[in-house]
């Protein structure tokens, strides 16, 4: 498996990843992401911060990395922290540890960059989500509740309670 940029070849299947895993997350009752725009993706590709995990030619799994994430962190919020977001998977390779593989690339790539964090949200109330987290390595760093307009944020983070997660490097 191999960790690469995100190229503008990728946008038609990276919205299909994230419509499959809307559709996991509306199947199980779980707070469900809304769609996310396309220049937003388009940034992200473009700045070099959506990434795939790749095995024999074919996306296992995207993410999206941020240097600060002041809006969901405030005043915790600092230069010395990776921030995770968005993991969806190829359903074709859940269980196959993609959590743990995108971990183990952050802690290299937080070491290449000078940084000391690790860091990652979820919404409050999927305790299975958070408990997997915690299992994967992280420690709950504190919980925060959002207003009703999330301004700044995509539309689903819009009146969510989350919990917030950090990894020492």
């Amino acid at each position: 498996m191999a960790i690469l940029n995100s190229t503008p070849e990728d946008i038609d299947f990276i919205f299909e990843l994230y419509r499959l895993a809307s559709e996991y997350q509306r199947k199980n009752g779980y707070n469900m992401w809304k769609d996310f725009e396309r220049e937003l993706i388009e940034t992200e590709i473009n700045e070099k911060r959506l990434w795939k995990v790749v095995e024999d030619g074919e996306i296992a799994c995207i993410f999206s990395i941020f240097y600060n994430d002041p809006l969901l962190w405030g005043k915790d919020d600092n230069e010395f922290s990776i921030y995770i977001h968005r993991i969806a998977t190829n359903p074709k390779f859940k269980g196959r540890g993609m959590t743990n593989l995108i971990i183990d690339w952050a802690k290299a790539h937080a070491k290449e960059t000078g940084r000391k964090f690790i860091r990652m949200d979820t919404w409050a109330d999927n305790k299975n989500l958070a408990d997997y987290y915690v299992k994967c390595g992280f420690n709950i760093a504190g919980y925060k509740q959002l207003d009703k307009e999330a301004k700044g944020l995509p539309k689903h983070y819009s009146t969510l309670s989350l919990v917030l997660f950090e990894i020492v490097v």
